[in-house]
């Protein structure tokens, strides 16, 4: 078959098949991550970048190029997660910003669209590395450059450019030692190959559907009555409110008791469950700014979700509710936002004055969009990210230049020890300079190490590893492996601790028992008496310690 232009239709299908065929080899991506950590890893957080996209490139009704290219650079922009998902986005808004420029899409605005797409690329990461997805990506952008004059017929060119991205692909190893030594390609550039190939796929009239689930952009209701077949003559109260407040202060016996008959007297159906953080309210009321205008006095909300019961118009639904938050959210001078996986390091983040706290971390890397609607919510003159994980700092960087009402500073804390010793060094009496300054100058001191398990057989820096092996990996790379993780937390101490070492905080994960932790500490006190040490419950999954020393 011969394409000399493509037009909406064709662009829209072809993405579509291309973040499809992704979303079908993931987990084969996923396996071909240097490190066997039990992460989010490649794979999954550009299949999550891209099906953002997807979802909001199927949610745009037009069939307006350049508005299909919008819908692409910002919904992968907004969905990024991870290092590579971050890079992918920015390679499809380089190109967005060539092809919705263009009247026609054809040979020469594609080698256009490549190159800038590199470009982009390029420019987002701070020190950029050979043999990556970028490598990869800039290889096809001179590729395109200097064939397209030979073309008019876009599959055989596409073909040709492809054919260069994957013989570079398979020369990444010969650029990064690390890759040749496990024995793989770099897991971004093949991630970016099955999307292009998908997408030739789709231009050759290959296509993959999106699927009903993610094209959908209404919520599915759970299983049960239909709304039409509810009776709502015999409504009393109308609006089912539900929120979480996050207490600001000591929540007593008597307080609950008072809050719970305030409640009842304005509506039914209630359940109010408070513990010492957070209150978890659910009502049936007619005036739902009368129970959040109550849950304020308390603290802040979260998770705010107002439903109309008789199914009446949802836009009057909360009137008023917008002007209470406004008058009860005043701004803070300084406000900061840590990214954290497990209940226990998330309190440890809370009580030490972090004002909301991002779920993510090594297991499931959080997204630009879910960085900025944390920023959204926090209503302070600056506000400070600590990323705690080097695969999201990227994300957060990127967040914070999206969003234009507010100073957004990123600390690029690349562990957990880390984050806590940055989130201490802050000071509203301080300039954002001086944080920054500050911040980083503190969290250079600190040695951290993290107790996993290996999914995989591998060899990395000359160290044989085996399938759940217990790995200590510490902030320049692997220190050890073990087959007890007892031992490798050992191991990662002795390697950490010196004259200078004063205290080592212990973060104990799901996957181990308070009594194992605390037996473990006591056995490395005796071990290491100069040391003052400190066990917490982190709570976090799949790292069985995140260890810091100072």
């Amino acid at each position: 078959m011969s394409i000399e232009q493509i037009d909406a239709q064709s662009l829209r299908s072809a993405f579509i098949t291309g973040a499809k065929s992704l979303e079908a080899k993931k987990e084969w991506i996923n396996e071909l991550n240097v490190f066997p950590v039990p992460d989010g890893d490649t794979g999954t957080n550009m299949t999550m970048t891209i099906m953002s996209a997807a979802k909001n490139l199927a949610a745009e009704e037009s069939d307006d190029i350049a508005e299909l290219c919008r819908a692409i650079a910002q919904g992968s922009l907004r969905g990024a997660r991870g290092n590579s998902g971050v890079i992918l986005s920015q390679l499809f808004r380089g190109a967005a910003k060539i092809l919705k420029e263009a009247q026609v899409i054809d040979v020469f605005e594609l080698a256009l669209a490549f190159d800038k797409a590199s470009e982009t690329a390029y420019k987002a990461v701070m020190k950029p590395k050979e043999g990556t997805i970028l490598t990869v990506a800039k290889a096809m952008g001179d590729k395109a450059l200097e064939i397209h004059e030979n073309y008019n017929d876009i599959i055989p060119f596409l073909e040709e450019v492809l054919k260069c991205g994957d013989e570079t692909l398979k020369k990444t190893p010969e650029m990064l030692p690390v890759l040749k030594k496990a024995g793989v390609v770099d897991s971004g550039g093949q991630g970016l190959m099955v999307i292009l190939h998908g997408m030739l796929e789709g231009l050759k009239g290959n296509v993959i559907e999106l699927g009903d689930v993610v094209l959908s952009t209404k919520s599915v209701a759970a299983d049960g009555a239909a709304r039409e077949d509810i009776d709502t003559a015999d409504i009393k109260f109308g609006y089912c409110t539900e929120f979480i407040v996050n207490l600001k202060k000591e929540f007593t016996d008597k307080d609950e008791k008072e809050f719970k008959n305030f409640l009842t007297s304005i509506g039914d159906s209630l359940v109010c469950v408070a513990d010492d953080e957070v209150v978890k309210v659910h009502v049936h009321t007619n005036d739902p700014g009368l129970a959040i205008q109550k849950g304020l006095s308390f603290g802040e909300l979260t998770n705010l979700k107002i439903d109309n019961m008789r199914e009446e118009h949802r836009e009057r639904v909360i009137k008023g509710v917008d002007k209470i938050l406004k008058e009860q959210n005043r701004k803070k001078k300084m406000g900061v936002i840590s990214v954290s996986a497990g209940s226990g390091l998330a309190s440890i983040f809370k009580e030490i004055g972090v004002d909301i706290v991002v779920e993510g971390g090594q297991t499931m890397n959080p997204s630009t969009e879910d960085i900025i609607e944390a920023v959204d919510k926090l209503n302070a003159e600056t506000i400070y990210i600590l990323p705690n994980n080097k695969n999201i700092i990227l994300a957060a960087e990127q967040a914070a230049k999206l969003e234009e009402g507010k100073k957004v500073v990123v600390i690029p804390t690349k562990t957990v020890p880390q984050g806590i010793t940055a989130m201490i060094s802050l000071s509203e009496d301080r300039s954002i300079e001086e944080n920054l300054e500050n911040a980083k100058e503190e969290i250079a001191d600190v040695k951290s190490a993290q107790i996993t398990y290996a999914v995989r057989n591998t060899t990395i820096d000359d160290v044989e590893i085996h399938e759940n092996d217990v790995m200590a990996l510490g902030d320049g790379g692997i220190i050890g492996v073990d087959k007890s993780i007892d031992s490798a937390v050992d191991k990662a101490l002795s390697s950490m601790v010196d004259d200078s070492s004063e205290l080592v905080s212990l973060y104990y994960g799901a996957d181990v028992s308070e009594e194992d932790a605390a037996k473990l500490c006591d056995e490395l006190a005796g071990k290491y008496p100069k040391l003052e040490f400190e066990l917490h419950n982190g709570g976090q999954p799949v790292y069985y310690y995140f260890i810091s020393v100072e």
